[in-house]
């Protein structure tokens, strides 16, 4: 029998997890497909996996890489290599290995888990690094199996980092996004407090990429608070619908394009669908248009769908809750529990309400900073406060409303996309002079990637450049149309007007 926890001492997402098995052991807390796991097993696991990282022989504190994509065993890594005191760095399966070698090279990883589909990229990337890699399946299994189910004694922080998911900067450079248990341990206490579908008769469905800071969190919350979470390995719109189902699930976190998707399904299917367990269904990465809103609510029912604001640096900001979806559009909702939100000028003064400025936060589910990035750390902080770099208004109610992007990203599929990195890319081309990035409004994909080129007076064409992105790029961040112009709109002073080029857009749409 482990010692109590003395009343001192921090909790981690390992502690949580085995004080959550100490409740219910013989309760089944994950299940993947035909694969299911007890809260005894999955503490079991995390345990051994903690023990187990010490055969690594890992420089103290080191990163470990985790390239996957949803899978039974993922949660088990993140939390047991974490508990063992190595942040792991939670890597998109679908990037190329040019863009794995950048996260590697950035990150400094000494070793590396994979999935077996993600072998071939990962040796390409990890050329001339020593790197320990563990395939998962029976190789894992082994490696795992090796640890011993120790005591809580050995501890590591609650403000420590636990993962590091790494998003392109607005230069195109990656940068990791370190987030402690801590900060994530007490948002998955507000958003039990919020959304009221987090506890031990509650289950989830997790299928949103756990990759993702989003997807993560809405996969742990459950088994945080005791619940039971199916996660599905791969979106599609009616096995999400019959999982919900069959699994006789109460909650769902998912993006826009996942509702577009389900919402687009035949008339058969979706009546087919009787959501008589689901009262909770999450959206978050970016709006959701007006028209996919009322679609859902209509089929979904209404008091269900919430819609949360946030960033991986700052976690989740705002909520717009069910009673306020058809009477506030465009809207992001009043501050989450716990959070401080202010929109502030370009000297850091508090603006009125109904007037455009910067989005801050001041809340305890912040980042630690960016990996080896003090400076850029440092950039987005006004002591205090975080920003996320959005503009924003509050209304007289105190509502958030978001304007726009100061940093031009594009949400894509609920994927955060950076134009200056697929520029960089394009204007490696022998052929291409400049090149733009925008986002165009998409119902489905919530923006689609739309390019612009100037090339060097050749016979380029949108079919060369789109293989050429696909050699280098994600397939989320190839553009989905090009555009060959003469000269960017720039004004006097030299400065790009991407708004020239949205309205353009915008017009040849006939919007």
């Amino acid at each position: 029998m482990d010692k109590p926890v003395s009343q001192n001492q921090g909790l981690t997402l390992l502690e949580a997890i085995v004080f959550s098995a100490s409740r219910q052991p013989t309760k089944i807390a994950l299940q993947c497909e035909n694969k299911k796991l007890t809260y005894r097993k999955l503490s079991e696991n995390i345990l051994k996996v903690r023990s187990a990282v010490s055969s690594l022989d890992l420089t103290e504190g080191s990163p470990v890489c985790l390239v996957a994509p949803n899978t039974i065993e993922y949660p088990e890594v993140v939390i047991g290599v974490s508990g063992a005191g190595h942040p792991v760095v939670t890597v998109n399966p679908n990037l190329t290995s040019v863009e794995l070698e950048s996260v590697l090279e950035d990150c400094g990883a000494e070793a590396l888990i994979l999935h077996s589909t993600c072998e071939e990229k990962s040796r390409e990337a990890s050329k001339g690094r020593e790197l320990k890699t563990i395939t998962l399946g029976s190789v894992y299994e082994s490696w795992r199996d090796q640890g011993k189910v120790q005591s809580l004694a050995s501890r590591v922080s609650e403000y420590s980092t636990f993962a590091i998911s790494y998003t392109s900067g607005t230069t195109g450079v990656p940068k990791g996004v370190m987030l402690s248990h801590r900060s994530r341990l007490l948002t998955f206490f507000a958003m039990a407090s919020e959304y009221g579908c987090y506890g031990p008769r509650d289950r989830a469905i997790a299928v949103a990429p756990m990759y993702h800071g989003g997807g993560f969190a809405f996969a742990i919350a459950p088994l945080v608070t005791g619940g039971a979470v199916v996660i599905v390995p791969q979106f599609d719109p009616e096995n999400l619908l019959g999982s919900i189902d069959r699994e006789g699930a109460t909650n769902v976190f998912v993006v826009p394009t996942h509702l577009s998707a389900v919402l687009s399904l035949s008339e058969k299917a979706l009546q087919s669908f009787r959501q008589s367990e689901l009262k909770t269904i999450i959206s978050n990465a970016a709006p959701i248009t007006e028209r996919i809103k009322r679609m859902s609510i209509d089929y979904f029912g209404e008091g269900k769908l919430y819609e949360c604001y946030g960033s991986t640096e700052a976690g989740i900001m705002s909520n717009l809750p069910p009673l306020d979806q058809l009477k506030k559009q465009n809207c992001a909702g009043l501050p989450f529990p716990l959070t401080e939100l202010a929109i502030l000028d370009q000297n850091g003064v508090q603006v009125e309400p109904g007037n455009l400025g910067e989005v801050f936060s001041r809340s305890p589910f912040h980042f630690n900073g960016y990996w080896k990035r003090e400076s850029e750390t440092k950039k987005i902080r006004r002591g205090e406060w975080l920003t996320s770099g959005d503009l924003g208004r509050f209304d007289e109610e105190g509502y958030l409303y978001i304007e726009g992007r100061s940093k031009d990203m594009i949400l894509s599929g609920g994927v955060n996309v950076y134009p200056a990195e697929i520029e960089k890319v394009l204007e490696q081309h022998r052929e291409v002079h400049e090149a733009v990035i925008i986002g165009k409004p998409d119902d489905h994909w919530g923006e689609q990637v739309i390019a612009f080129v100037v090339g060097n007076e050749s016979n380029l064409t949108a079919h060369e450049l789109e293989n050429y992105c696909k050699e280098r790029l994600a397939n989320f961040k190839i553009p989905k149309s090009f555009h060959f112009i003469d000269s960017l709109p720039r004004n006097p002073t030299g400065k790009l007007l991407r708004r020239v080029l949205r309205e353009r857009v915008g017009r040849e749409d006939g919007s």
